[in-house]
């Protein structure tokens, strides 16, 4: 990147803010100015583990910088995320956008308004495995999504959907780029007051379909995507970042005209998926950097995580009117 570091922030060090400022103090095009967090104690703990200065206030931090990662809590992002667009800083605001439309409206306006930066921190469009499959991904018609967790405090204010499902939400409107015609969803309150289990069915103006489950109530991790095309089907991987294409092959319509039963050999081919190597996190984080630097596009602007988060209240939506008792 040319020219000085970019004079960086991050509001909010719970585990996942703490990851911003390592990968931000690590990187050489940027100048991690502070940390800040509610709990002094806790800025003060990663600032001395990153080697930079844990601030008092986030208002003092915002003088000293010229972007900003917001890890705050979902229901603060509004208040926090305006503030420092309107004070002229690029925000990098972690997913959800905000915890309702309107909150996430207001940061697109503000950002619009004061010509800055507003990325949102959907992670897995850096995924390797995502990464990998993007040159052969063509016209996806259907697509699986299993996204399960074991429970934790983290996430644990919002749904299932605003806190797990809306990463692949993003995902499947980045993939299929057409309009929502029909959601249709269930799912249950376990633990939290909140949906902890969810089940979406998104139907697109083509007839492509997406059905994804969401849990935090599993014992072990699972995150798989599973998208087939007219020419083939993709496996991945997201947790491990790996995947493979399974493509026709060019004659295969003539192989299964001439053999009632063909050997599946025949007709498909194993395509090797592969992309450099990344920590999802340390790509995305680069690209908000290199973004605000006007440098390259931002891969997930504002308004593309306002359009995961509309469509995630769809979901919520749907599955309030299952509830309701005919």
């Amino acid at each position: 990147m040319s020219g000085s570091p970019l004079r960086v922030g991050v509001t909010g060090v719970g585990s996942l803010g703490f990851h911003h400022a390592r990968l931000y103090a690590a990187d050489p095009a940027v100048h991690l100015v502070g940390v800040h967090d509610a709990r002094p104690e806790r800025a003060a703990q990663v600032a001395a583990q990153v080697g930079t200065t844990a601030y008092s206030s986030f208002e003092a931090l915002l003088a000293d910088v010229e972007a900003v990662s917001v890890v705050v809590p979902t229901p603060a992002h509004h208040a926090v995320g305006v503030a420092a667009l309107r004070a002229g800083r690029h925000v990098l605001m972690e997913k959800p956008l905000a915890a309702s439309i309107e909150e996430a409206e207001a940061l697109v306006a503000a950002a619009e308004a004061g010509g800055v930066l507003l990325q949102t921190g959907h992670v897995e469009r850096f995924n390797r495995a995502v990464r990998a499959a993007a040159p052969y991904l063509t016209a996806p018609r259907f697509i699986e999504s299993d996204r399960i967790a074991p429970f934790g405090i983290r996430g644990s204010d919002v749904a299932v959907i605003l806190d797990l499902m809306i990463h692949d939400l993003d995902l499947v409107l980045a993939l299929v780029r057409e309009r929502v015609v029909d959601v249709r969803a269930s799912g249950i309150g376990v633990i939290t007051p909140h949906v902890d289990i969810a089940t979406a069915r998104i139907e697109f103006a083509s007839g492509a379909v997406a059905n994804l489950t969401a849990s935090r109530l599993a014992r072990e991790r699972l995150r798989k995507l599973r998208i087939f095309q007219s020419n083939g089907y993709f496996s991945l991987d997201l947790a491990t970042g790996t995947g493979e294409f399974l493509r026709l092959r060019p004659d295969a319509a003539a192989a299964l005209a001439h053999d009632a039963v063909p050997d599946l050999a025949t007709v498909v081919e194993r395509v090797p998926l592969d992309a450099p190597e990344g920590e999802p996190l340390a790509l995305e984080l680069g690209n908000f950097a290199r973004a605000a630097r006007g440098l390259e596009p931002v891969v997930v602007s504002g308004r593309d995580g306002l359009e995961a988060l509309r469509l995630a209240f769809r979901v919520i939506e749907a599955m309030e009117l299952r509830a309701v008792p005919a």
